[in-house]
């Protein structure tokens, strides 16, 4: 399994996952143009991406869309609420695969499971990817669990981080410069650290103390807000409990991504 977050933040989130026998995008926030960059930049191209899929339907997941008209090849799974919304914004049909939320299928080597996440969008979910074969040395069993844009999570969110191997975790904002941003009404302050909102720094410690275990290889802490985050302000709220669990860690600075990891 090779994983690579491309770019991750408000302005826009998209990674690569490969394995064997896929190529899939994990969300296409950008324009296509700027995603054919970053992809060229790992040595990949859109001309080989396989399918991708969505989260939810906002700007920062699915921007890319429209201008993927030009590679009618890639498959688009999303559950129908948010393949309706993004249409809505189309000018080209894609390949939609419909899936209904929390549903476990299969696209090639890869086993997906599709899960509800609390966020003001359609009908939002994560996933939990999983490809490879138990007790195999050369494509060991692995699965990946991604979960971004959530206000808080419920326990089958728990279940499928608990599950994973290599997480995903959102860790949108810290509350102390949320509060204190002036750009920011008070409405959009409630409605980011509201139920149906994003994670704060907090937050996303409690949850890795929550359901953190000693079989997480990688947790790769996302999503940051450009203006209401620094990665030294995650690094205070989440080193100490991943430490703990003697798991490697990243944080993805604001409109950044990660190098390509194998795992």
């Amino acid at each position: 399994m090779r994983f690579c977050i491309l770019g991750s933040g408000s302005a826009g989130n998209a990674a690569l996952l490969r394995t064997e026998g896929a190529r899939v995008l994990i969300d296409a926030g950008f324009s296509a143009r700027k995603l054919g960059t970053m992809l060229a930049a790992i040595g990949e191209s859109l001309e080989h991406i396989d399918a991708i899929f969505l989260t939810h339907e906002h700007g920062d997941h699915a921007a890319a869309l429209d201008g993927l008209k030009r590679h009618p090849h890639i498959r688009v799974f999303a559950n129908a609420a948010t393949a309706r919304a993004v249409q809505a914004g189309l000018t080209h049909k894609p390949d939609w695969q419909i899936f209904e939320t929390g549903s476990v299928f299969r696209y090639r080597d890869l086993e997906v499971h599709s899960f509800s996440v609390p966020h003001d969008a359609h009908e939002p979910v994560g996933f939990r990817f999983t490809s490879g074969n138990e007790g195999d040395l050369f494509a060991p069993r692995r699965s990946l669990a991604w979960v971004t844009d959530l206000g808080y999570a419920p326990q089958h969110v728990h279940e499928h981080l608990r599950a994973a191997d290599v997480v995903v975790l959102e860790s949108n904002y810290s509350a102390e410069l949320l509060q204190a941003d002036p750009k920011r009404p008070w409405s959009l302050k409630q409605r980011i650290s509201g139920r149906h909102g994003h994670l704060s720094n907090q937050h996303a410690r409690e949850l890795i103390e929550a359901v953190g275990t000693r079989h997480w290889r990688h947790v790769f802490l996302a999503h940051l807000s450009r203006d209401c985050n620094t990665v030294a302000a995650v690094e205070a709220a989440c080193a100490a409990p991943l430490t703990l669990l003697q798991c490697a860690y990243s944080i993805v600075a604001p409109g950044g991504g990660t190098p390509v990891h194998d795992f």
